[in-house]
């Protein structure tokens, strides 16, 4: 197992929860420090979009994207069990969940430690983590499970198409249920910038590099921006918690509050396509994956439209990138639980 992780995992992946806690302290530091600089870049947007945040997030996603074939789309009819279970899971069961959870914990259990207002924002943040399926680290997952890699490319391709008209439709149903005030232009604006076109720019790219006739050169232009990926990442991070390092600083429990709930859901969810798949007898290739995508989260694209609708000092924005700093040890420790369990599915 430590081998296939070293294989499928770079540095940056299997390391993300030290880099992410590592940035946390950095941005913090600098907020108290520095704050006016901050203040600066926060003043730099237009239409409710942070440009340097808005620059860095297309960093991240692009490579994300350039992943996604949409030639795979051909065999989604090979196996509609495994299928049938990451749709249902991603689109009609982790959204409502999330929102609940959100609401159970930051509207009775932890209230009196965080200001109502706050809460509505963590409790955002969480619908936004909870209506993005996993795009990208997806593929991990399934290469340490030994998934089939097919299949996965399926699962992923109609996760992003269904993301395009479904995302902010869920969305804006949820949060209006939880009584946010929802700027639909906004919430469609994000969905054009950080899901349409970051789509379309990876679709386009694919198509050139594959007129090549080299299939590899895919895997070698990833590779080559995927760094660019990472800073992007790491960059955001830093700069969200500068804006809310005061908050933090002042009230330092409140990554914890925030990661309860999260980690809830993250385990609750994975028992539920996992026990599915298990009763419906779907092969453990197919089975694992689809557990795992219904798991893991699009956070990039939570974090950006947390800073377009709450903006960059917000409790959602905060929420989202907490979703980050768990995503790791969470999914790592489920891939240890399906593998052990492999067995099971010995169908």
């Amino acid at each position: 197992m430590a081998t296939d992780t070293a294989s499928s995992m770079g540095v940056f992946e299997r390391f993300l929860s030290v880099w992410v806690a590592l940035c946390i302290a950095v941005g913090v530091g600098l907020g108290i420090l520095l704050p006016e600089i901050f203040q600066l870049i926060a003043s730099i947007e237009y239409a409710s979009v942070n440009l340097v945040v808005a620059v860095f997030i297309w960093i991240m996603i692009y490579p994300m994207m350039v992943n996604v074939d949409f030639a795979s789309l051909k065999d989604v009819g090979k196996k509609p069990r495994g299928l049938c279970i990451t749709l249902v899971v991603n689109w009609l069961i982790k959204p409502f969940t999330m929102a609940a959870l959100g609401i159970l914990f930051f509207e009775h259990i932890f209230v009196g430690l965080v200001e109502p207002e706050t809460a509505k924002e963590y409790i955002a943040g969480m619908i936004l983590l909870g209506v993005a399926p996993c795009t990208a680290m997806v593929f991990v997952w399934s290469q340490l499970v030994r998934g089939d890699a097919n299949y996965t490319l399926v699962q992923v391709s109609i996760n992003d198409i269904i993301m395009v008209f479904a995302f902010a439709p869920i969305a804006a149903l949820l949060l209006g249920v939880t009584d946010i005030v929802v700027p639909w232009e906004t919430l469609l604006l994000s969905v054009v910038l950080y899901v349409v076109i970051p789509l379309a720019a990876g679709y386009a790219t694919r198509k050139i590099l594959d007129n090549s006739g080299n299939h590899e050169h895919i895997a070698d232009f990833t590779g080559k921006i995927k760094p660019f990926s990472v800073m992007g990442l790491l960059a955001t991070v830093v700069l969200l918690f500068g804006f809310q390092a005061q908050t933090i600083i002042d009230k330092p429990l409140v990554i914890a509050l925030i990661a309860i709930p999260l980690m809830i859901q993250s385990y609750g969810i994975f028992v539920v396509a996992y026990g599915w798949a298990y009763l419906w007898r779907v092969p453990f290739d197919t089975a694992a994956p689809a557990a795992l995508i219904g798991t893991s989260n699009f956070f990039e694209l939570a974090v950006a439209v947390a800073i377009s609708l709450f903006g960059l000092n917000s409790g959602a924005a905060l929420a989202t990138v907490v979703g980050v700093l768990v995503e790791v040890p969470v999914m790592l420790s489920l891939v240890a639980v399906a593998n052990r369990t492999r067995t099971h599915f010995a169908w």
